[in-house]
């Protein structure tokens, strides 16, 4: 009974899977039917395939919100992996997101939204609108306030002072405008079903402020949840929606992923900085904070088991410390986090559960709180390994996320 579980043990608490075509929204799907058939499909878009992209998420929110009937082609980023040459010959600059429909390639997310808007309607607003143009205008100014902040080193204290001054007053716009909306969203919209849900005004904010919740708390130790009440609210009914947490990135993904994209993110370090950055680091996550949402802790435990059965082998392949101690290491985690005992193997390879706890990213892999549970497994074990050596997260680029491992296994 103290044995550490075996694969076939553990395959038993593996859950069914759920419907990806017509079911909740999902990063796995290559085809979304919202009770269509196939033939009714003539959009189909290009995203990245880690999810990690905050303009692919914006045309993947709208499609879903909207109840498009579209397929799904994931390409790489730059950053994580060589660009499909077969897109290369379609979209030349290799940006996305991009849509094919009817044979004609659009590039340029809100150009996106503006073509589909004229084919398939508007979601609350037209994006071009009148009434949307300060509301856009805003959005822009919150990004760059946010990357003077995040992604410049500061002279001085006067300097970083400055800066955040400025981010602190145009979020403060945002959370005025918030606070006069009586639905919570900027740009309601009523669903088939009769529930309000977000408009195109709330889907070109989304991304960026989760990526800003999450890169702000990382490192400068600044909670824009607890610090703006609307803002939370907004971000609140946003998480309620089935359709947005199928897209929704988690604090360690984002705080990992943003430096080679951004091209860098400063640390300020402070007392909160450092303890919110250790706890994301060590998979406690913050809890309402990156997600304000009640959960069943065991049906998301088991939906982890599930996803690290499907690719066992390839996560052992592609670990670089002890794979055999590794094979041995992630079964007493997954026990621990299936069980809540704790079965230590003779051998313990702490390096090799850091590697793979730095590397699960959502939604790319599982949801927010599945990766929660796993990585607090991963790291209860890695603790008791005793070795104080822990993996680096490369800082210029992911290449150590190329997924050409994994692809033939990608859903």
């Amino acid at each position: 009974m103290n044995e550490i579980l075996t694969w076939g043990e553990l395959s038993k608490y593996e859950i069914e899977d759920f419907d990806r075509i017509n079911g909740i929204n999902n990063s796995y799907s290559n085809l979304r039917l919202f009770g269509h058939t196939e033939n009714d499909v003539l959009v189909t878009l290009y995203r990245d395939r880690h999810s990690w992209c905050p303009y692919c998420q914006k045309i993947w929110l709208w499609l879903e919100f909207k109840r498009i009937p579209y397929r799904v082609k994931k390409i790489n980023m730059f950053c994580y992996g060589q660009k499909e040459i077969w897109f290369l010959d379609k979209v030349r600059s290799g940006k996305l997101p991009a849509i094919e429909f009817k044979g004609q390639v659009i590039t340029e997310s809100d150009s996106i939204i503006a073509f589909l808007e004229n084919e398939f309607g508007a979601l609350g607003s037209f994006i071009t609108s009148i009434e949307l143009r300060e509301i856009r205008e805003l959005e822009r100014e919150i990004f760059r306030s946010w990357c003077n902040w995040l992604c410049r080193e500061s002279l001085n204290f006067i300097d970083n002072s400055f800066r955040k001054k400025r981010f602190k007053e145009s979020i403060s716009k945002f959370d005025e405008i918030l606070k006069r909306s009586k639905s919570g969203f900027i740009d309601p919209t009523i669903s088939t079903t009769g529930e309000i849900e977000p408009g195109v005004g709330d889907i070109i904010f989304i991304p960026y402020m989760e990526r800003m919740n999450a890169s702000l708390i990382y490192y400068k130790g600044f909670n824009l949840r607890s610090n703006y009440r609307y803002v939370h609210n907004w971000l609140t009914l946003f998480e309620g929606t089935s359709a947005y947490r199928g897209t929704q990135g988690d604090f360690h993904t984002h705080s990992h992923d943003l430096p080679p994209q951004m091209g860098g993110c400063y640390k300020e370090s402070n007392e909160q900085q450092i303890a919110f950055s250790n706890s994301i680091d060590s998979g406690e996550g913050l809890g309402i904070f990156e997600l304000n949402k009640n959960y069943d802790a065991k049906y998301y435990a088991r939906f982890a088991l599930k996803r690290v059965i499907k690719h066992k082998d390839s996560l052992i392949k592609v670990n670089p410390y002890d794979k055999e101690l590794f094979e041995q290491s992630l079964r007493s985690a997954l026990t621990n986090m299936i069980t809540g005992e704790i079965r230590i193997p003779k051998k313990l390879s702490g390096k090799s559960l850091s590697y793979l706890k730095n590397r699960i990213s959502v939604p790319r892999d599982m949801p927010i709180i599945s990766a929660r549970l796993l990585r607090q497994s991963l790291n209860k074990i890695e603790l008791l390994s005793g070795i104080n050596k822990t993996d680096k997260i490369p800082l210029t680029h992911r290449y150590d996320q190329d997924p050409r491992n994994f692809i033939y296994k990608e859903l």
